[in-house]
């Protein structure tokens, strides 16, 4: 078959090669730019949990040699400290992940450096498209000079931005909210009260403060401040930009320390959500199909969560054929998800900035609305926390086998450590984006077991007996124990790492089913065996 053509090298395209790779399916990258970013210092991501974790199992070494994982969280109204929360503390009474901050340079100049290193991607710099084509086997599209070439693909990915060249291709429309907040950023070097902790001032008592200026730290003794500006007018100058930064400094630390000032930028943040996200063949993902910001939620964040959905899909369909149900589900599945993210938002921002009528919605007062803030930033509640696909046409129905567990059918997994049956111990999540199934069998006391003997103890015949006999690949794994299960509980999970069924016991039929829904069901395309091809275009002048 052909390979997937991704279209823009930022982070999610650049991921969802790489997660394509990792299944064995090769991909054009097709990159508008030179195929190497500007450092702006000022321009950072925060990545939480799950999708660093998948930045990490791709292979890029960025978030470890030049991102921060922050230690804890501060909330400040006015003078009075009104929250402070350890993060990545798991002797906390309610352990909170630590988020990992790094410049957005740095997480793509990673992961092309892991592109690089890897065969079954083929990175083509200086190509912008200015045609798409599909029929019934692919998908064609057309680079534009200085490089005018045809390319072939079987699938096709819009991972190129806000201004989407596929997505306006598709005529496909991207409604949504205009500058829906604007921030001033600043990006110094400087000793603040706080080393390694993230803080968020409401209502600062200084003059130039405004109403909410972020201290996010980065390595180096870096932080990244970022001033909350009305939507519309107060143009921000150098010289009131300084101004700001002295003022902050000089009311956290009581005077203006040294610093060095590295960069500087105004961002305006836009809420917008494309209405399809496939058209036959060709998909978006990242910005192209959606754009969110305000109070603190993350869009690159989305997109890498919309590149791990995608990948196992298209590696489903790229090797053995994939139901319409499979490819429909990475629309139904995402699109649901930061839909819900852009509600939880729009719905918080009147009473976060400024809405009196609606500030008894939230309890508390100043506490109930540090709450929400901070859920945007560390990862939590509906402004923050990792989606959890309950209605997805993937999840089977629920019937009398299936076992409660403290994970819902949907939501991601807890990251327990498991153990292969060749005696690999390791954590969940490292097991993810393989391309396979997961079968997971909780069984306690596994510890001390002769690893010889595994596979002909207790239930563990059967239960071989029925992944062998899955509709689709799984890898069979075992756990001391899992949040929530019993013993001899059987976990189904996804690629992705979200759960699919719990079972008490080894129920096979039970078992079966469940794994054919979660593919969607059997193919509809044909799947030609023994194919695989590398990258390959007509690379003929235009002559047109």
């Amino acid at each position: 078959m052909d390979p997937v053509i991704v279209v823009g090298a930022g982070p999610v395209g650049l991921a969802l090669s790489l997660a394509l790779a990792a299944q064995g399916v090769p991909s054009v990258l097709l990159d508008e730019g030179p195929g190497k970013d500007e450092p702006r210092p000022a321009r950072t991501v925060v990545l939480r949990e799950d999708t660093a974790d998948l930045v990490q199992r791709l292979g890029c070494s960025a978030l470890r040699d030049e991102g921060l994982r922050w230690a804890g969280w501060r909330s400040v109204r006015r003078k009075q400290l009104v929250r402070a929360v350890p993060l990545g503390d798991e002797e906390s009474a309610v352990p909170l992940p630590s988020p990992v901050h790094l410049p957005q340079h740095a997480l793509t100049g990673g992961l092309r450096a892991a592109v690089a290193a890897h065969d079954l991607v083929e990175m083509v710099p200086f190509s912008r498209i200015d045609t798409l084509e599909q029929d019934a086997d692919g998908v064609t599209v057309h680079t534009r000079e200085p490089g005018s070439t045809w390319w072939r693909g079987s699938f096709l990915v819009g991972c190129d931005g806000a201004r989407s060249t596929v997505r306006k291709l598709l005529d496909i429309r991207f409604p949504g909210r205009t500058a829906v907040e604007r921030h001033a950023v600043a990006a110094l070097r400087a000793e603040l009260p706080w080393p390694g902790e993230a803080v968020l001032h409401r209502s600062p008592p200084w003059r130039s403060g405004g109403t909410e200026v972020t201290a996010r730290p980065l390595p180096d003794g870096v932080w990244r401040l970022d001033w909350l500006l009305p939507p519309r007018g107060e143009l921000v100058t150098p010289d009131a930009l300084i101004i700001r930064i002295r003022d902050t400094l000089e009311g956290w630390c009581g005077e203006t320390p040294a610093y060095d000032l590295l960069d500087t930028g105004v961002y305006t943040l836009h809420h917008r959500l494309a209405r399809r996200w496939r058209s036959k063949r060709a998909f978006l993902a990242g910005d192209a199909a959606h754009l969110l910001g305000a109070l603190g939620t993350q869009g690159v964040d989305e997109g890498l969560r919309d590149a791990e959905n995608l990948a196992w899909k298209l590696a489903q369909a790229w090797h053995h054929g994939a139901s319409e149900v499979l490819l429909d589900s990475y629309q139904a599945e995402r699109r649901a998800a930061v839909a819900a993210r852009l509600r939880a938002a729009d719905q918080s921002l009147p009473i976060l900035r400024g809405g009196a009528g609606l500030r008894t919605l939230v309890q508390g007062g100043a506490r109930g609305h540090d709450t929400l803030l901070a859920d945007g930033h560390l990862g939590c509640g509906p402004l923050g926390a990792p989606p959890s696909y309950t209605h997805s046409p993937l999840s089977p129905q629920h019937t009398e086998a299936h076992a409660p567990v403290g994970t819902a059918p949907g939501a991601p997994v807890a990251d327990v450590r498991v153990t292969a049956p060749d005696g690999t111990a390791v954590r969940l999540r490292e097991r993810l984006g393989q391309g396979h199934l997961l079968v997971i069998l909780v069984a306690p006391g596994t510890g001390v077991w002769d690893r010889r003997h595994w596979l002909t103890a207790g239930v563990m015949p059967r239960l071989v007996d029925a992944v062998n006999a899955l509709p689709v690949r799984a890898e069979l794994l075992v756990t001391e124990s899992y949040p929530g299960a019993t013993a001899h509980t059987v976990l189904l999970v996804r690629p992705d790492g979200h759960l699919v069924a719990a079972f008490s016991g080894v129920r096979a039929a039970e078992l079966y089913a469940a794994a054919d829904t979660a593919r969607g069901g059997g193919a509809s395309t044909a799947h030609r065996e023994g194919t695989r091809t590398t990258a390959r275009s007509d690379r003929t002048a235009d002559v047109n």
